[in-house]
């Protein structure tokens, strides 16, 4: 890094991600009234729409359903790097599911570039479809040298392009990096605006502000409820496509995946950004890429994650962001910043599928582990395959029944100890904000009548307070200043600071209370 470029901006003050800045959506209603169709599929992202997509394009009659708007939840907060390069993980995969799995993994993911690039046509412009070299790269220690080596291995070993580089284009001092060429950035929400308009184009139907209950019938068609007017979805397939299932069907997924905040900020440099996306194996995680905003060239600083409930100050990662791009490439000005929300599986593989072994008529794509984008679309085409009754090689590698014993019952008792450790620290938790200190735009939790509770003055200095016991399951969620919500550090659910739901698996909001009382 170049401290000389050093820049400080003022962060905004609230975040927007810059790709549902950039895109004028259209809006859908609320479902009113009991309806039937082939397949239902819930929620609205990359997964949901390429999935109605396809199975309209196949002559099914699809109803899609979102909880809030359409693609304003992850698919709109991504980085948006369309690359089968997902950080450190085929060598990872060789030891845990073989050679085989591995490469199907990545010839998938390959084949969901090909797909997105078809898709786009000759309208890279209009989509920001840009070609570039993508790059993972050590920086400081031994052991993410170490571990980059056995990667470039893991490369050689299963046919796949990488090159090893010894530098960056990038202005930093590097320890070694690989490059895989021929991948692609894009502008996921322009990509994915003509998708939802082709679906609707089929036949297709939307509707939005619709959370469905967690309650499914499956005797006989399947029926599907919603959680505001109990309206009914007859359907003989149903697809859960909505971060984290929306219905658990006996398969345990709070148990078998957890959550993680990421963050980004979109910086106007001051030094030529040389082109290519980068992701740093080191920690803290640092992602690169370009983007183009009002005729100029932005870059997309990114990384910070984090268990999501688990950050004690969440501005902070912000601004660790800033500085850094600062550092390496200078920033006059810094239009937009934002978070996101990736689940993870025990194993690292996405769970895409039927929810369970013997529920073989609703289906589940979760887990993605921050590569939507190509994973997403891979759920898509592997779901409409199973729907339509086609055998599809990479059904198998993602199938969510299954259960390897290294590294899955290692994580699975780690994930599940730290819950609990949260639920009981919640519970007992000592310290508390005076509420009477609080100053417009802060958020704390409080007690109130001699119970945990949680306050936010907004910026008029209205007091809401709510009940900090997540919805869920019961843990006690805890306040996010980057983002004004209350997270979950259980399973991940987040609130408004008036309590209604952001994110599930929560379906309920935050009981609201008195502050006069």
């Amino acid at each position: 890094m170049n401290p000389s470029n050093s820049s400080h901006q003022e962060l905004p003050q609230f975040p927007e991600s810059l790709w549902v800045a950039t895109t004028e959506l259209p809006t859908f209603p609320r479902l009113a009234e009991d309806i039937e169709t082939d397949v239902a599929i819930v929620g609205a992202g990359i997964t949901g729409i390429t999935t109605a997509y396809l199975l309209a394009k196949a002559g099914k009659d699809v109803v899609l359903i979102e909880a809030g708007q359409i693609l304003n939840g992850t698919t709109g907060h991504t980085t948006a790097k369309v690359t089968a390069q997902h950080g450190l993980i085929y060598h990872e995969f060789l030891n845990h599911f073989g050679d085989e799995k591995t490469r199907l993994y990545y010839e998938g993911n390959r084949e969901a570039i090909e797909f997105i690039r078809d898709i786009v046509g000759g309208d890279e412009e209009k989509f920001g479809l840009k070609l570039e070299d993508a790059y993972i790269y050590a920086q400081t220690e031994d052991k993410y040298l170490s571990k980059l080596e056995d990667e470039i291995k893991a490369y050689e070993k299963l046919g796949i392009p990488g090159e090893w580089q010894e530098s960056l284009p990038l202005p930093m001092p590097v320890r070694g990096a690989i490059k895989m060429p021929g991948q692609y950035q894009f502008h996921p929400l322009q990509y994915l605006k003509h998708l939802t308009e082709q679906f609707l184009k089929l036949g297709g139907r939307i509707y939005e502000n619709t959370t469905m209950d967690e309650k499914v019938e499956t005797d006989g068609p399947i029926t599907l409820l919603t959680k505001r007017g109990g309206h009914r979805i007859t359907c003989n397939h149903a697809v859960s496509a909505s971060h984290f299932p929306f219905y658990d069907g006996k398969g345990l997924y709070f148990t078998r995946l957890h959550v993680e905040r990421s963050y980004a900020v979109a910086v106007k440099p001051e030094t030529a950004y040389p082109g290519g996306m980068f992701l740093s194996v080191d920690q803290p995680t640092r992602s690169l890429r370009s983007a183009t905003y009002n005729g100029e060239e932005l870059v997309i600083v990114g990384g910070e994650n984090h268990p999501t409930g688990r950050s004690i100050c969440t501005h902070q990662h912000y601004e660790n962001l800033e500085l850094f791009a600062g550092n390496l490439l200078g920033a006059s000005a810094i239009p937009y910043r934002w978070s996101t929300q990736d689940l993870i599986t025990l194993d690292n593989m996405p769970y895409i599928g039927p929810i369970t072994s013997n529920q073989d008529r609703i289906f589940v794509a979760t887990g993605f582990r921050k590569w939507g984008m190509t994973t997403g679309t891979l759920a898509a085409k592997i779901i409409c395959d199973q729907i339509l009754e086609k055998d599809n090689r990479y059904a198998d590698v993602f199938n969510p029944s299954r259960f390897k014993a290294d590294p899955s019952i290692k994580t699975f008792v780690a994930q599940n100890a730290m819950v609990a450790k949260d639920f009981v620290a919640g519970k007992f938790e000592m310290s508390h904000a005076d509420i009477t200190e609080l100053k417009p735009g802060e958020g704390a939790v409080v007690r109130h009548n001699g119970q945990r509770a949680g306050a936010y003055k907004d910026d008029q200095g209205n007091l809401y307070l709510v009940d900090t016991t997540c919805t869920h399951l019961g843990c006690e969620v805890e306040w996010n200043e980057g983002e004004r919500s209350w997270d979950c550090p259980c399973h991940g659910s987040r609130f408004r600071h008036n309590g209604e739901v952001l994110e599930g698996p929560a379906i309920e909001p935050l009981k609201q209370l008195d502050p006069e009382s």
